[in-house]
């Protein structure tokens, strides 16, 4: 199951202040249409039917059930950049 780190969480809460979201939406992460091997993230009310959901502290991440298998050994991780534009990248699990 796809883990986050503590600088995910931290920016995925930055990016949901200020946004219409309700407090049960997340950042879900899905394979792109037309572009085979790129996943894209966006803030999301809900998840989809057949999400898997990752919780940590008060953030949760919905994973497209195509995309599970790719980042079942993966862990999130975010850089700060320009306020609400954080860089996210996958990194495998030790």
């Amino acid at each position: 199951m796809l883990t986050l780190t503590d600088n995910a969480v931290v920016a995925i809460r930055d990016l949901m202040v200020g946004e219409d979201v309700p407090a049960e939406a997340g950042l879900r992460i899905a394979p792109k249409v037309d572009e085979a091997g790129t996943l894209e993230l966006f803030l999301a009310r809900v998840p989809e039917e057949g999400d898997q959901v990752v919780e940590k502290e008060d953030v949760r991440v919905f994973v497209a059930e195509d995309a599970v298998p790719i980042l079942d050994d993966k862990a999130l991780d975010a850089h700060p950049g320009i306020p609400g534009q954080p860089t996210f990248r996958l990194d495998r699990r030790a």
